[in-house]
């Protein structure tokens, strides 16, 4: 007959599940939770309710928790314009926000992790009707003096066109931007071309409106983290994008979006 040995002591059966605990996968243990927000308005990056293509910054996210299992974003029904997402960034009120254009002030506020996630393209719109060709910003200033540049508002679009004196404009974002083009209360929309593109193609405008030729300034946009986040969070964050990075993956996805 089988007898059914019994432990000694309370603490045989306390060893027992820890040594039980210790053989499970990394995956059962309880995820760390990392609070970000999406951006509203900007289609390119945050489109959650396009199954096909979702924004380029959401995929990126979701690829981030494939490759660490560990790690589970947190708080994405909360849609916000970006000047508050950076207002929550700053106040350590969120730990990440993938993606943001970097610059000197930004890094003072936030912390960017290493790895590029894509790269973003500064052009302009105009109406279908206009035949002014926009090759440099010294056009844009001829443009912007008999009605002011559209950028959406709170992205560093309008740094690069100040420093150059171009006269601005804001709008919400790049759809009420390329509503207010076809309206006639602007000759020019100026932003970033996914965006751009993913606005006009929605919007069906692609017989109103055009792209210029001219590329004005290029730059890379980053996953950034809160000064208040943990190190270690920042760098199992910055280890998952650099094995994206490797694989191809951040690639891929931008292609996605062109």
């Amino acid at each position: 007959m089988l007898k059914i040995r019994r432990f000694a002591a309370p603490w045989a059966l306390f060893l027992m599940m820890l040594a039980l605990q210790a053989t499970l996968p990394a995956s059962a243990a309880e995820p760390i939770l990392v609070r970000t927000a999406m951006q509203s308005g900007s289609l390119a990056k945050y489109a959650p309710d396009d199954p096909t293509a979702p924004g380029l910054c959401l995929e990126m996210l979701r690829a981030v928790e494939r490759i660490d299992p560990g790690l589970r974003f947190i708080g994405l029904e909360l849609r916000a314009p970006l000047l508050r997402i950076e207002r929550m960034l700053a106040l350590g009120e969120i730990d990440a926000f993938f993606c943001l254009l970097k610059s000197p002030e930004r890094a003072q506020q936030w912390r960017y992790l290493p790895v590029p996630l894509y790269r973003i393209r500064q052009m302009a719109v105009q109406r279908m009707s206009d035949s002014t060709e926009l090759r440099s910003m010294a056009d844009l200033v001829v443009a912007g003096a008999k009605k002011p540049v559209l950028v959406p508002q709170g992205t560093l679009l309008a740094a690069t066109l100040r420093r150059s004196n171009v006269a601005i404009g804001f709008a919400p974002s790049e759809r009420e931007a390329l509503q207010m083009l076809l309206l006639g209360r602007t000759d020019v929309v100026y932003g970033q071309d996914l965006n751009l593109l993913r606005n006009i193609r929605a919007a069906g405008l692609g017989d109103q409106v055009r792209m210029s030729a001219t590329v004005f300034q290029e730059d890379a946009q980053y996953a950034t983290v809160s000064t208040q986040t943990p190190p270690e969070l920042a760098l199992r964050l910055t280890q998952a994008l650099q094995q994206l990075e490797r694989d191809g993956s951040l690639r891929a996805i931008a292609e996605k979006y062109k």
